[in-house]
């Protein structure tokens, strides 16, 4: 019988925890090494409706990109929501394990199957990872667009790929695209150091209001697809790769799982 020690052999492997930012929290977060992993469920994020899911189903391990919990906390009761949440999934033995940077930065992470959906070429990271010596693995990711290309055109293969209905941009529809920086999430911070590398697009899911002003004022252009569809896509992925490496393991991706952001 396969145990949450088994998975997250494979988990470490596919996504070393070296490669996650510092301030990041990844690794297993709850349950015990010992406990059985024969039911394995991936999500975005552990929230009371993906918990009911993995609990119905009978799941006894959660891969969640975000983690729970994400910052430190003091208390562990049923006042919060968290709370509720690390009390059912101890009362119903069900682990948790989080890559999160480190899947978003690793050789096959969400960030390098981003770069091959959207056809670029010469694909390396933006910021190498310092604690690896595989060129391959790094923060976000930079590639070529093989042809020409304008912002407009770009946009649609980024909806093309996500499989969703409207993002948003900033600059120029007719802006050309040649040199494009991939950071999955949250990834405004990194604008100076696309800035540096002297690409002239940024696809991230989300980014602040002066982010988006600072991006305009130096002609970088952004499409923003949302932070749910940058990052939710690879879960499916990964469920597929954990399905692979165990025979005896039943693995799937989050069915009730959705955008808190809905269009109105």
């Amino acid at each position: 019988m396969p145990t949450i020690s088994d998975v997250v052999e494979i988990l470490q492997r596919f996504a070393p925890v070296a490669l996650a930012e510092d301030w990041d929290n990844v690794g297993l977060l709850v349950g015990d090494y010992s406990w059985r992993a024969d039911r394995v469920m991936t999500c975005l994020t552990v929230t009371p409706d993906t918990l009911a899911e993995a609990v119905d189903k009978g799941a006894n391990l959660i891969v969640t990109h975000h983690p729970l919990p994400f910052r430190p906390i003091q208390s562990v009761t049923s006042d919060t929501t968290a709370g509720r949440m690390l009390l059912e999934l101890v009362s119903a033995r069900i682990g948790v394990y989080s890559p999160h940077t480190a899947f978003d930065s690793a050789q096959a992470g969400i960030n390098q199957h981003l770069a091959i959906g959207l056809d670029l070429q010469q694909i390396e990271p933006l910021i190498p990872a310092e604690a690896s010596e595989d060129q391959e693995v790094g923060t976000g990711r930079i590639g070529v667009v093989p042809e020409e290309l304008n912002l407009a055109e770009m946009a649609e293969r980024v909806k093309t790929f996500l499989d969703i209905g409207a993002l948003r941009i900033v600059g120029d529809e007719k802006q050309a695209i040649t040199r494009v920086a991939i950071a999955c999430g949250s990834g405004g911070s990194f604008l100076a150091d696309v800035a540096q590398r002297q690409c002239d697009c940024l696809i991230t899911g989300e980014a602040t209001f002066h982010i988006c002003l600072d991006a305009q004022a130096q002609g970088i252009a952004l499409v923003l697809p949302g932070h749910f569809a940058s990052e939710h896509f690879a879960l499916h992925s990964l469920a597929d790769y954990l399905g692979e490496q165990f025979s005896d393991v039943q693995v799937w991706a989050s069915r009730e799982e959705r955008d808190p952001l809905q269009p109105f």
